[in-house]
């Protein structure tokens, strides 16, 4: 990711190069335990990508669904894998974070605390700041306000970004 304000170019950097490369289903812990799965950190699309087609139905096709999303709503959207799920981000910085868990999907927004509305989960392990939902079906998202809670949480500045 760059710092387009400042005219730096700042990478944000995985903690490996590797990345899970089959698509093997995977079995998802039951709630936030520090890892949603056993994906490897790797920064880009094709680690993303890995990671979304390794998990089982339905949560590949909400991960998949909440990625298109993503995608549409920023077309400077970066992408990770850490700490087991997928991670997005703009400029400076991850702002959002989708990982799937038996029986659902969670969407994490790192500064959650400061959307309007207030997303109503308070993950664990993911710091104070920290507010997501929790989807069980396609059904369950809300597309109007993904979009908006998206480019609320991708105006500030994401984890590993300098302050604006």
């Amino acid at each position: 990711m760059t710092n387009t304000e400042s005219g730096e170019s700042k990478k944000l950097k995985p903690a490996t190069n590797d990345a899970r490369q089959g698509t093997d289903p995977v079995i998802l812990p039951a709630a936030m335990s520090g890892k949603a799965s056993p994906a490897k950190a790797a920064l880009g699309d094709k680690p993303v990508f890995a990671y979304i087609a390794s998990l089982p139905q339905p949560q590949r096709g909400i991960a998949e669904a909440i990625y298109a999303l993503a995608a549409k709503t920023l077309p400077q959207l970066q992408r990770s894998v850490k700490w087991g799920m997928s991670y997005y981000g703009v400029g400076d910085g991850w702002c959002f974070s989708c990982g799937g868990f038996a029986g659902h999907v969670k969407v994490m927004f790192i500064n959650g605390i400061s959307l309007d509305p207030k997303p109503p989960v308070t993950p664990v392990a993911m710091g104070k700041a920290t507010r997501g939902v929790e989807l069980e079906s396609l059904n369950d998202v809300d597309e109007s306000q993904l979009v908006s809670w998206i480019r609320q949480a991708t105006s500030v500045p994401g984890v590993g970004g300098k302050k604006r």
